[in-house]
């Protein structure tokens, strides 16, 4: 006689043959009468070393997706996987262990602190991980020293432009070195000409293999990505790959 079957294990650690993120059927409900409903039923998958955008209007959903795909914010139903690991089953504290490791957060606007310099802010990303100062701030030297910002690293954000300080904030979205980035409107509030500096990094990370996702109201800099999502009402109403040519 065959027994039953053994119940199913979730991974709690990342499988390297899995997405960097995936959503099965995730809903994300606000309370309200009647309750908002920011995602509906959103399926996809984004797989390692891919260059996503998401696009959509105010209101959309694409924000809350970005913050439910981080573990910022749970779903109100359906799954989200990080690199194989369903966040269902973490405990608080290994959600935080899962943002403070493989997850690189980048906001429009910068969350710096005004009065520490540009060394140290970066150097704060690395304050979970039992680092010595000295440790920290010498990957903040280093990564600040590969967005450009090498020569900075002893000014304060208000002696910076804007380009200069959402560079920042991306060298401190990088120092943990995380598995992928999620940037919401990182351009937001930065003339074209930083905008473009901002992607052209972006860019670069993408090519060196990085998987980064941004959400961007930005059509051009949209057109500009690999693979665009559109969210409408909550729901995703297209998913667009680049031709190859």
């Amino acid at each position: 006689m065959i027994g039953p079957e053994a119940p199913t294990v979730a991974r709690t650690a990342p499988d390297p043959s899995a997405p960097a993120i995936e959503l099965q059927e995730v809903s994300k409900h606000y309370p309200g009468s009647p309750p908002v409903v920011a995602l509906d039923r959103v399926s996809v998958r984004i797989d390692r070393g891919e260059m996503v955008a998401v696009v959509g209007q105010s209101g959309s959903g694409k924000s809350t997706m970005l913050h439910v795909m981080g573990t910022l914010d749970g779903p109100t139903s359906g799954t989200v996987l990080i690199e194989g690991i369903d966040t269902s089953v973490l405990s608080d504290d290994r959600l935080a262990a899962i943002r403070g490791r493989r997850v690189g957060f980048v906001f429009q606007r910068f969350f710096l602190l005004a009065g520490v310099a540009v060394i140290d802010n970066v150097a704060n990303g690395l304050l979970y991980t039992g680092a010595t100062r000295p440790q920290r701030r010498e990957a903040a030297a280093a990564v600040l020293e590969r967005v450009g910002l090498g020569d900075r690293i002893w000014h304060r954000p208000n002696e910076l432009s804007g380009g200069e300080t959402q560079r920042v904030a991306v060298a401190r979205a990088l120092v943990h070195e995380p598995a992928f980035v999620l940037a919401d409107e990182p351009t937001g509030n930065l003339d074209s000409a930083s905008s473009a500096s901002i992607m052209d990094l972006f860019m670069s990370l993408h090519d060196e293999g990085r998987t980064i996702v941004v959400i961007t109201h930005n059509e051009d800099i949209a057109a500009t990505l690999p693979r665009r999502l559109q969210i409408l009402d909550g729901r995703l109403h297209d998913d667009v790959r680049a031709s190859a040519n």
